[in-house]
């Protein structure tokens, strides 16, 4: 850490062992990201007078070059803060979750979701029917495929999208959807 870490306490005395507890926490979070800034923490009671049912808030703010995070702000009461080590440990683990999702952006690690594959009906019967792909394949598909039951309604050249598996007779559609006017641009 460039700054070192700050440590406040508000309505309530400095604790030793709730500090050492924060400076163990922050040193983890600098193992899933080595180019933290500054990070500052807040304990707060909230309402020093009152012994017990009391809550601990905790809030942190964490910089590394290009991104602020925080937690804790705007954290709704839970009753399980009326540990002060339970209301550290969840901020800390909200703030390394910020931190992870970073990391992984950064390295370009995040999830790409496959396009269903779709395509356009290109023929109906009574009781069956096939779609045409992009890539210019046949599928073929039954009434009893077509998800809400929504076959007689289906038109050629409407649009589907589908779950494809190895028939009898080529492949086969197991599920089909129409697609609405929020339809998946591929």
């Amino acid at each position: 850490m460039q700054i070192p870490l700050q440590i406040t306490f508000r309505n309530m005395d400095p604790s030793p062992a709730v500090e050492a507890r924060i400076r163990s926490l922050a040193e983890r979070l600098e193992r899933f990201d080595q180019d933290v800034v500054s990070c500052r923490v807040v304990v707060e009671m909230q309402s020093r007078h009152q012994h017990q049912g009391n809550l601990y808030h905790v809030g942190i703010d964490l910089r590394t070059p290009g991104a602020e995070f925080a937690s804790g702000r705007g954290a709704t009461p839970h009753h399980a803060h009326e540990d002060v080590y339970v209301a550290i440990r969840d901020a800390f683990d909200s703030l390394r979750r910020q931190l992870e999702e970073q990391v992984r952006r950064r390295r370009g690690d995040v999830k790409a979701h496959d396009t269903p594959p779709h395509g356009r009906v290109a023929e109906l019967t009574p009781d069956y029917g096939q779609i045409e792909t992009s890539d210019g394949r046949r599928i073929y598909f039954h009434r009893n495929s077509v998800v809400d039951g929504d076959f007689d309604s289906l038109g050629v050249g409407d649009e589907v999208r589908f779950a494809e598996e190895a028939g009898e007779l080529g492949p086969q559609a197991t599920t089909v959807h129409t697609v609405g006017k929020h339809h998946i641009v591929g």
